[in-house]
């Protein structure tokens, strides 16, 4: 299986928001808008087999040394075929590029981020701005069974 990976442009916002869809009506991913995607453009990594978009996730920059994988979906038929491991570790040389020290994450998969080599942290370390800028608009906040793990660069 050939993934191609690519720099989202905004021309892909669409075909975007239809493949995270289902997981933001499971509350799984959080709902981002269109014009929140577009400021965001250049975070994002796209995986694409035979033409098709079939994963992304983003990298988000949150300080000099700190940044999340965020956003990380892989169309649900291809799932176990390591395009999320792929996308991830783009997500990783990227933030080694920038010479970011430290990812973190929110997730569901906790088991998929350790093989990566990310740890699990106290959810109350996370920078106070990540609760309030993106925690507070989930379904599921408060009560949030999300783990936070981060990788030492």
């Amino acid at each position: 299986m050939k993934i191609e990976l690519k720099k989202a442009s905004l021309s892909n916002i669409d075909v975007m928001q239809k493949l995270v869809a289902p997981e933001i009506q499971s509350g799984i991913i959080l709902a981002r808008s269109d014009d929140e995607i577009a400021t965001n453009i250049r975070s994002y990594t796209l995986a694409y087999l035979e033409g098709e978009l079939v994963g992304f996730c983003a990298l988000h920059v949150h300080t000099a040394s700190l940044a999340e994988v965020r956003s990380l979906i892989v169309k649900e038929n291809l799932r176990g075929n390591k395009i999320g491991e792929q996308l991830v570790n783009q997500c990783l040389s990227e933030a080694i590029d920038l010479g970011l020290q430290r990812v973190l994450t929110l997730t569901y998969k906790q088991g998929f981020f350790e093989r990566l080599g990310f740890v699990e942290i106290p959810k109350e370390s996370l920078p106070e701005h990540k609760i309030w800028a993106d925690c507070i608009k989930c379904k599921h906040f408060p009560v949030c069974n999300e783990v936070s793990l981060i990788k030492n660069l």
